[in-house]
């Protein structure tokens, strides 16, 4: 009896000093649409079932310009959120900053340097120490498509060359249908110019351009061709589509208005919640002379530092959740996205995500992962709105030549730095 008794009082202990470590986190994210709010709710499920308390903070905006905006207003007044959505160059700005904490026990007790691509997990780290966590893997370079759209238009295939592309683009406009659905926003903007780069100047050229930020490239004959191709695709998109948001865009694709979009694979995120297969009801293909290449967007969540104990525990038992192997599959299948893991099965995906991770490992192998401008992976906060407001002004401005908005790029980022 006296046994029973000490196992119990041990089991309220044990409870009592869980509850005493559990504590409330706010948490700064941007996954507002469909999908991506389906994967977020499935996050917060997982941190309360250990005891804490998650306190939304969604900020809606594609790419998280306007959470970055929210973010740092926070941050001046002393009153930055314990845990935000933070990317790329980003997280160690933060860092080097002095706002963030470490989370290495989580990464030791998980084993992450075992399973996470070398690349991505240098990035969520901060003087070699992980401050972030990867939650998953995005390829941007895709083409949305809806196959009765296309085979209305006597299209028979998704285009894999950009004269293919404009060639069914005039089948599909006298079709009475738009071509290319589209989000006249800066993010949206750039993330169709630099499918179009990299498809044709190849990875070593996007790394030239894109990362190095070196003025021969930015001014090369390569990239006139990619100005001009991208300023091209502007005549296969509709005239409403200033400030349109990227889901709407996609729902033009669902609903048949559109035939395809240019998107990461986020956007397939809302043809899951609309009910649709792949290679039924939608297609998923690589853009023209992408195939073999990836542009990967990763989604982190980076740890503010605290002095709090239980906010401290808490960090630590999301960062587990995020990299378990169940909440990789169940928030990736939501997410539209791929498992930052690369230890997890596919076995359950469907065919987009099985055709993205084989991708990614080809592009691993031959060096053709390329870390996207667009979505912060590539340069600092301030070089990226330089390339955004260059790229955005050239693809509105019907006058403005392809060589002039090249000597513009070159200009703008050298005064970004």
């Amino acid at each position: 009896m006296k046994t029973i008794h000490a196992l119990a009082a041990g089991a309220l202990l044990a409870a009592a000093a869980g509850q005493a470590n559990a504590a409330e986190i706010e948490v700064l994210h941007w996954w507002t649409s469909g999908g991506e709010a389906k994967a977020a709710n499935l996050l917060k499920e997982k941190l309360e079932a250990k005891g804490h308390t998650w306190k939304d903070f969604a900020v809606a905006g594609g790419a998280g310009d306007s959470a970055m905006t929210v973010l740092k207003s926070r941050a001046i007044s002393g009153n930055p959120p314990a845990v935000a959505q933070i990317k790329g160059p980003l997280i160690k700005e933060w860092g080097d900053m002095g706002f963030l904490g470490n989370i290495d026990k989580a990464a030791e007790d998980d084993g992450w340097n075992d399973f996470l691509p070398e690349e991505i997990a240098a990035a969520d780290k901060v003087d070699g120490h992980y401050a972030a966590v990867p939650v998953n893997i995005h390829r941007i370079n895709w083409i949305w498509a809806n196959p009765e759209v296309l085979e209305d238009s006597g299209v028979d295939h998704v285009p894999q060359t950009w004269d293919e592309f404009f060639d069914a683009a005039d089948k599909i406009r006298e079709a009475g249908y738009i071509p290319l659905a589209h989000g006249g926003q800066p993010w949206q903007d750039a993330t169709v110019f630099e499918v179009v780069m990299m498809g044709i100047g190849g990875g070593d050229f996007y790394r030239k351009a894109f990362v190095d930020l070196d003025p021969e490239a930015l001014t090369s004959d390569t990239m006139i061709e990619s100005l001009k191709t991208f300023k091209k695709l502007r005549g296969t998109m509709d005239e409403n589509i200033a400030g349109r948001d990227w889901n709407i865009a996609t729902s033009m694709v669902i609903n048949g208005k559109a035939a395809m979009q240019i998107m990461g694979d986020w956007a397939k995120g809302e043809f899951t919640a609309a009910g649709m297969t792949p290679g039924e009801d939608y297609e998923c293909v690589a853009p023209p002379m992408t195939e073999s290449m990836f542009s990967y967007n990763t989604d982190s969540l980076a740890m503010f530092d605290v002095d709090d104990e239980g906010q401290q525990q808490a960090q630590l038992d999301l960062a587990s959740i995020v990299l378990s192997k169940d909440f990789q599959v169940q928030f990736n299948q939501a997410k539209g996205s791929i498992p930052v893991r690369l230890d997890v099965s596919l076995d359950d995906f469907d065919a987009c995500a099985k055709a993205s991770r084989e991708a990614f490992d080809v592009a691993m192998d031959e060096d053709a992962l390329v870390p996207s401008l667009a979505h912060g992976m590539a340069v600092s906060d301030s070089q990226q709105g330089a390339v955004f407001d260059v790229i955005t002004n050239f693809f509105n401005d019907p006058d403005m030549k392809a060589e002039t908005a090249s000597e513009r790029l070159v200009s703008a980022v050298r005064a970004a730095e």
